[in-house]
């Protein structure tokens, strides 16, 4: 017993030892961070940001792949299909909770193929109306559609879309019937509200500012339970509709069973990156917060915000185009 026990130990140390040792060498070779949308966007925007000051640190190049499609599944499965040993990521927005839900046949388990590393910053949505507006308020919205129930439309960036879901969880807790308009986008939404072919839009920080801030549009609330930094003057929609929080977060994941030691590198290493100062100037352009959870914190919010949104996309019947 005395040798089994020996030699058990020894493995045991042998095993650590390699594990030290990799965590040591990672990354000996260029690491590749999928992100699910076009260039020029918030998430392909902070990805690109994180990656040149975590490349300067680790004396390796993050090559930033755009791979769009179906609401990020497409980069989602070829995250899945590579070798767990962080080489390969993805940058995934707060779809990649509810994508089960808005596609019957996905390809892969959101929960059990991938390895969360961390969530790293979040960002409003605003509720956007043209700068002449009869609305002044959430309240004359609401009151607006309790008049004539089915009449007032929104605007969103497509369907199952963080705007899309901004405003359904606004009927859900008002209690109104608005009906929800999708766009191929969120600059298409806002030009058709600009024209007046639609009476407000839900629309993310990055591309609202601009059209605040030369007064064409009006913001009536932006849809985190606080008020934002960017806009410090505009209401939290939670003022207005109690219980109101939602919202689009950012964050990084690998395939399922990432080495714990090259997982809490990543982890690490990226929340370090998150606090420089390069990065907070940037996210504080795009309206947004820089987070840094754990794993075990990101993989909490995921799961919580598929409960949250899943009595909501079943009741609106809500299906991926």
């Amino acid at each position: 017993m005395g040798v089994w026990f020996r030699m058990a130990a020894v493995a045991g140390l042998m095993l650590a030892a390699a594990g030290a040792a990799s965590a040591q060498s990672f990354p000996s070779k260029p690491v590749r961070i999928l992100v699910p949308y076009p260039a020029g966007g918030g998430v392909d925007v902070l990805t690109r940001t994180l990656g040149e000051v975590v490349s300067k640190q680790w004396g390796q190049s993050v090559v930033v792949e755009n791979r769009p499609g179906a609401g990020g599944v497409i980069a989602s499965q070829a995250v899945v299909a590579s070798p767990a040993d962080g080489y390969t990521l993805i940058m995934v927005a707060s779809g990649h909770a509810t994508n089960p839900l808005l596609y019957p046949k996905i390809p892969y388990d959101t929960f059990k193929d991938f390895t969360p590393i961390s969530l790293l910053a979040s960002s409003p949505n605003i509720l956007l109306v043209r700068a002449d507006s009869p609305f002044k308020t959430v309240a004359d919205v609401i009151t607006a559609a309790k008049t004539r129930p089915g009449v007032l439309s929104f605007a969103h960036a497509g369907t199952g879309t963080s705007t899309h879901l901004a405003g359904e969880l606004l009927k859900s807790l008002a209690k109104v019937d608005l009906n929800a308009i999708p766009y191929k986008g969120g600059a298409p939404a806002i030009n058709d509200l600009l024209g007046g072919q639609i009476p407000m839009s839900f629309n993310n920080g990055p591309e609202s500012v601009g059209q605040l801030q030369a007064g064409t549009l009006r913001a009536l609330a932006v849809t985190t339970a606080d008020r934002a930094p960017l806009l410090p003057k505009v209401p939290s929609m939670s003022e207005s509709v109690p219980g109101y929080d939602t919202g689009v977060w950012w964050g990084l994941l690998g395939p399922a069973n990432l080495p714990p030691e090259v997982l809490a590198k990543l982890s690490n290493d990226f929340v370090a990156a998150l606090n420089t100062d390069a990065v907070k100037e940037r996210l504080g352009k795009l309206g947004a917060l820089p987070i840094g959870s754990s794993p075990e914190q990101f993989e909490t919010k995921i799961r919580a915000d598929y409960e949250k949104w899943e009595p909501i996309i079943k009741a609106a019947g809500m299906k991926a185009e």
